[in-house]
């Protein structure tokens, strides 16, 4: 099955180009034309009177490279295929199209197709008269024993930096000069819970469930070592010891937060906060990210970049460009904690007693929790199977209340408060709240004054303002609204038991429910079934009556 959104594989990064292009906010960007199977985007406002600044390499690392292509940043981006360099040919074709007589710098990150056809591609426009230096970023530390480091998203600095001096109208000379030095400063690693998808190709995922690989390269190399974790705070140590090696005392440096593809920006905020509170967090006075800005498609992993900073460099980075990939850095900032007015809560209503009350609402509770296995069976068929044990939860607080003579009975507006507090910490979910605000708008209405059954439709009114639900929409309202309004019409409980019951019966008729599980069921499924709710009110009013 396929894991990629596509169209035609062969046409997916020509496609993905193009998009590019559309999307640019300074429309500052065009395809070169020069030849088939040859990718080069370049700026379409370049003048040639400056030093090119070129890089790229395989696609799927987006937003680089074409997202750094702009002012202040590259000339020109040569794609190739997916994770496959670029043709010397297109690399070459990039070259004799943007150098003038300033020259051009090349930016590669440090992998043998980029160096082998990057390298060709410079001897050659050498040979054609050209001026072309090479400049190869290797700024992975995560397998220190190796005589080749990788390029990672440090790369992308590297490209900011360059940028900044082109644009300042240095000499290619100079421009080299400065990119080597941010080379030389630059450090990264990497880690990941699964390697990428590879349009058109199976994923074989080899880092097992619950582990994490340390050093994953971007195109799914294998790392120097498995973590026998996930947990965030163990990884990001491990990590941020080993980069901390690359930032001496008393050394400011920017932090590069990359994602490389995979991680939400849910965990991003806590790779953020659990970098910063480690031994390395304290030498850091810039960051950027968390952001996407070398990716391996979708790989669930993450790279953390330090970049030595001094001020001129740090001029550099902050300086504009326009270049739809770049992230903007900012200083370094604990976030002040406001402090707030805490909520005010009610004086505890003070127990008192009243039998009559004290009977409506033991019976109340105790017919909910005598139902509790009967409406459960019956929410099976229509909901999740829960309507019976939340009743109940809730009934048996207020039960239990009453027994202990904690319930202010003869105080109906704090008795309905109360109540309504109670149901929203004991009941759960949606029910809960929706309970809740019926009380405690109706405990409300009773302190002006209001008679009983008007408070209670009232505090009806509100919960069908915030749960959405109305009459005929297959709820408990089906039984409950029709049944207040025979008490506000001066009825007594037998016929407000009589219309929750019809009301409770009509919910077995209708075709759809509106509300609720229940809505996302058919009509076959609902047939002849009650309202679980409705059905709760109907016999909680018999059992008053």
């Amino acid at each position: 099955m396929s894991q990629f959104f596509m169209n035609d594989k062969s046409e997916l990064v020509n496609e993905a180009i193009e998009g590019a292009l559309l999307s640019t906010p300074w429309h500052n960007l065009s395809r070169l034309e020069v030849g088939d199977n040859i990718r080069v985007v370049v700026r379409n406002d370049w003048d040639k009177s400056k030093v090119a600044l070129v890089s790229g390499g395989g696609s799927g690392h987006e937003p680089a490279h074409v997202g750094f292509v702009g002012k202040g940043m590259l000339t020109a981006a040569v794609c190739g295929d997916v994770f496959a360099s670029p043709s010397v040919d297109a690399v070459l074709s990039a070259i004799i199209n943007v150098t003038g007589e300033s020259g051009c710098l090349l930016i590669v990150k440090n992998y043998t197709g980029d160096r082998l056809n990057f390298g060709l591609a410079a001897e050659k426009a050498r040979t054609l008269g050209y001026k072309v230096e090479l400049a190869i970023v290797q700024d992975d530390i995560a397998l220190p024993e190796n005589p080749q480091p990788r390029g990672l998203a440090g790369t992308v600095l590297i490209h900011k930096l360059a940028g900044y001096y082109a644009e300042q109208g240095a000499t290619l000379e100079e421009v080299t000069r400065r990119a080597q030095q941010a080379i030389e400063a630059t450090a990264s690693i990497g880690m990941a819970f699964a390697t990428c998808h590879i349009p058109g190709e199976s994923s074989d995922n080899r880092v097992a469930e619950g582990e994490s690989e340390l050093g994953m390269g971007i195109h799914g190399e294998p790392g120097v070592s498995t973590l026998k974790t996930q947990n965030s705070r163990e990884i990001v140590q491990i990590m941020t010891e080993k980069l901390a090696e690359k930032v001496p005392q008393g050394q400011k440096a920017l932090l590069l937060i990359n994602n490389l593809g995979g991680f939400s920006m849910l965990e991003l905020g806590v790779l953020v906060r659990e970098t910063l509170r480690t031994p390395l967090g304290e030498r850091i006075s810039h960051l950027i990210g968390p952001a996407t800005l070398v990716s391996s498609l979708d790989m669930k992993g993450f790279s953390l970049t330090t970049l030595l900073l001094d001020d001129e460099r740090l001029q550099a980075l902050q300086f504009p460009v326009e270049a739809s990939g770049w992230q903007p850095l900012q200083a370094l900032h604990i976030p002040e904690v406001i402090k707030g007015e805490a909520i005010q809560r009610q004086q505890a209503a003070q127990p008192s007693e009243n039998a009559a009350v004290q009977h409506v609402v033991e019976t109340v509770c105790q017919t909910l929790i005598d139902l509790e296995s009967e409406l459960n069976k019956l929410d099976a068929k229509v909901g999740d199977g829960d309507t019976g044990s939340t009743f109940a939860a809730g009934a048996r607080k207020i039960l239990q209340g009453s027994q202990q003579k904690a319930l202010p009975l003869n105080e109906p507006a704090r008795l309905l408060t109360l109540i309504g507090e109670q149901l929203a910490v004991v009941m759960g979910g949606s029910s809960g709240v929706l309970m809740s605000i019926m009380f405690t708008a109706a405990g409300q209405q009773q302190a002006e004054g209001k008679p009983l059954a008007q408070a209670l439709m009232t505090g009806l009114e509100r919960m069908k303002h915030y749960g959405g639900a109305r009459v005929g929409d297959r709820t408990l309202i089906d039984a409950l609204e029709p049944a207040l309004q025979q008490l506000i019409a001066g009825k007594g409980l037998s016929e407000a038991a009589i219309a929750a019951e019809k009301g409770a019966d009509s919910t077995a008729s209708m075709s759809a429910a509106k509300a609720g599980r229940s809505s996302y069921l058919n009509q076959e499924s609902l047939n002849g079934v009650k309202d679980p709710g409705a059905y709760a009110v109907e016999r909680v009013f018999a059992a008053l009556k």
